[in-house]
């Protein structure tokens, strides 16, 4: 299968290409032309910005594509409340061009396989315990709900019978795939390694670290992108939930980090906030629908790979 994966060169977009290329597809990433990455061996690239429409268009009408996994995005969403626009131009527009994209390769789309990441962050902050794919959507930023949006145009239009798609709500992705690992400075282990590596003198967590959340491994998330090219079915546009299935707390995450780098991380508590004590992926319908298990995702693996990839010097 030749895939086209927008936002290719990406944390997520690295692995997802390495996952494809390495078991017998045809990769081809669009980038804006991003210089931080070195392409594996074999994966073609194009450069495009997924706001322009009439490239992303020329894009899919020249690449024979037979599968699209659209990474392209924005993705803080403390960012989006600053620049809301942006983040619909982007995560909404981009994928609104990237469909009329499809659509204007006729009926060679009906063959075409769509997988688009979403995020849990589309639940909302208002709940507890296990989240199914079932829940009422609550977006609470910017960024959620131009992911909201863009999740109900693919559903719209793979309801025309134009494309199958399968949408996936990926959690808290973490780990590391050929050294390629997460340094968002609005995450957890990304700020607990700069703490530990000089960057930062010290990780804030609210309260006494007993918010519960799901990290999912980037390698696992991969491989179930490649997986759900099978449930793409024309007309049908799945929705499936991609996290460990496991809770664990910030004062875990911290505890565990110290014990697989052998540093100290220095802790400041702010008074708790009104946050879910608990959110945690289920992953029944990833396993039922996918036949995915993630392999990568206990905590240590998670925490190892991605020190080990974390950038020195």
């Amino acid at each position: 299968m030749h895939v086209l994966v927008t936002g290719g060169l990406g944390f997520l977009g690295h692995a997802v290409a390495r996952e494809l290329i390495t078991t017998g597809h045809r990769v081809t990433v669009m980038t804006r032309g991003r210089r931080d990455r070195t392409l594996l061996a074999g994966i073609e690239m194009v450069k495009g910005d997924i706001r322009d429409r009439s490239r992303v268009a020329e894009i899919v009408q020249q690449g024979g594509y037979e599968g699209v996994v659209h990474l392209a995005a924005l993705t803080s969403g403390r960012d989006s409340f600053a620049d809301p626009l942006r983040y619909f131009d982007v995560n909404a527009g981009g994928t609104l061009n990237l469909l009329l994209a499809l659509q204007s390769v006729g009926s060679a789309a009906a063959s075409i396989a769509l997988v688009f990441a979403s995020t849990n962050i589309v639940y909302g902050s208002q709940r507890y315990g296990t989240l199914s794919e079932d829940l009422d959507l609550h977006p609470e930023s910017p960024y959620a709900a131009s992911k909201v949006a863009a999740e109900h145009m693919v559903a719209a239009y793979a309801a025309t019978g134009a494309i199958g798609a399968v949408t996936i709500r990926p959690f808290n992705i973490a780990g590391a795939v050929d050294g390629v690992t997460d340094t968002d400075r609005s995450r957890i282990i990304p700020n607990i390694f700069r703490a530990i590596s000089g960057q930062m003198n010290h990780i804030t967590i609210n309260g006494n670290g007993s918010a519960v959340r799901d990290f999912v491994h980037v390698a696992d998330v991969a491989t179930a992108i490649r997986l759900s090219f099978s449930a793409c079915t024309p007309g049908t546009c799945q929705t499936i939930n991609l996290g460990s299935g496991v809770g664990t707390s910030m004062a875990a995450v911290v505890a565990n980090a110290e014990q697989v780098t052998n540093h100290h991380v220095t802790v400041h508590r702010q008074p708790p906030k009104p946050e879910p004590p608990q959110l945690v992926a289920d992953i029944s319908r990833a396993s039922a629908i996918l036949g995915w298990t993630p392999t990568r995702s206990n905590l240590g693996t998670i925490l190892t790979d991605a020190w080990e990839a974390w950038p020195r010097g």
